[in-house]
């Protein structure tokens, strides 16, 4: 009954302020006249549309996963109007596994249209959803654990890695999980990612954007201001025109030559095992093996989409390899040589106190 009473307020202490003296709040304040049968404050519901979103579809066709943990597969259209999709669905998996979700391709979608704004937004561990055609801004904004591919449709005619295959935004403040996209990004690409790994064919501008933690991959060419306020994580960009340094934000990181090239040039994996490739493991550790790691990333990718420049690089690696130019926060990179040296000291503390127990 509150609501709208204006006349209620007690402005005078405010008013009598030197702070306040000269304002004047009144047409502010004012309470306009409602005719008869006019609500002024919230009395109905509104219906938002959503008993007809595309996720209750895909809840239903994951029973079996959602349940019992069975892998399913099963595909769907997805159109501009169909936004958030894959939030409603890790949901469900959040309500009843949590945060570790299900296994990696317990779910996976294969979508084809255009999605809406927000494609896979806080998409769950163990949910993939397989997009051909193309996605808006935002697409797996605060992704948690799950996976998106997208890539151009069958018919396409366009080249992809000249096209923008998703929009402005993507991975915004994405904690975990994987994106593969076959195309160029907008602007704002891996803004505020603090732990997703991604593989894109070229980016707008202000890629990586106060990025905290994961790992890019850029096949291609990007915008201007690359690296803003990045102060953790890693990225890797394939400059081929060596020119990348004019485009790139040098305030808080470091261009860098890839280390251990050593361990992956001359060594060719034929197409048949980059299966094998692809599924090896990741190497955590982000101040070394850079090359081993960029080179499963892009089978990966190439493996997920069919990329082409993913297949140039892996088909004539040593001559592609050079021209990988990798992004590292200069913070970060001390915050990481710190704590190596931290654990390297406890271990030997524990290796002396053993001895010692021992004798």
């Amino acid at each position: 009954e509150m609501i709208g009473r204006a006349d209620r307020l007690d402005m005078r202490r405010a008013i009598h302020h030197w702070k306040a003296r000269g304002l004047d709040f009144t047409r502010l304040l004012a309470v306009p006249p409602a005719p008869p049968g006019i609500a002024t404050y919230h009395c109905e519901e509104q219906d938002h549309g959503l008993s007809n979103v595309l996720d209750h579809r895909l809840i239903a066709q994951a029973q079996p996963a959602l349940e019992a943990r069975q892998p399913v597969r099963f595909a769907a259209s997805i159109r501009n109007s169909d936004r958030t999709a894959g939030a409603m669905l890790s949901g469900q998996i959040a309500r009843r596994y949590g945060h570790a979700g299900l296994p990696d391709g317990t779910i996976h979608i294969d979508l084809h249209g255009t999605a809406g704004q927000s494609f896979g937004a806080f998409l769950a561990r163990g949910v993939t959803l397989e997009l051909r055609g193309q996605a808006n801004d935002y697409a797996a904004k605060g992704l948690s654990g799950g996976r998106l591919v997208v890539y151009p449709a069958a018919e396409s005619r366009l080249r992809a890695e000249d096209n923008i295959i998703v929009g402005n935004t993507v991975l915004y403040g994405a904690i975990a999980g994987e994106c593969y996209f076959r195309g160029v990004a907008g602007e704002r690409f891996a803004v505020r990612n603090s732990g997703a790994i991604a593989v894109v064919e070229g980016t707008g501008d202000h890629g990586c954007e106060y990025m905290t933690g994961g790992v890019v991959v850029v096949l291609g060419r990007t915008g201007r201001n690359f690296a803003a306020g990045m102060s953790g994580g890693v990225a890797y960009v394939l400059d081929e025109a060596g020119d990348f340094a004019r485009r790139a934000n040098r305030a808080m990181v470091a261009l860098e030559p890839l280390n251990d090239v050593e361990a992956t040039l001359n060594v060719r994996v034929l197409r048949d095992d980059w299966s094998g490739l692809a599924g090896g493991e990741l190497p955590d550790d982000l101040l070394r093996h850079d090359a081993r790691r960029l080179q499963i990333l892009i089978a990966r990718h190439y493996l997920h989409t069919g990329s082409e420049p993913a297949h140039r690089v892996l088909e004539q690696w040593n001559e592609w390899l050079p021209k990988f130019v990798k992004i590292m926060p200069l913070d970060y990179r001390r915050a990481l040589h710190d704590m190596q040296q931290a654990k390297a000291r406890a271990a030997h503390v524990d290796d002396k106190a053993t001895v010692a127990v021992g004798a």
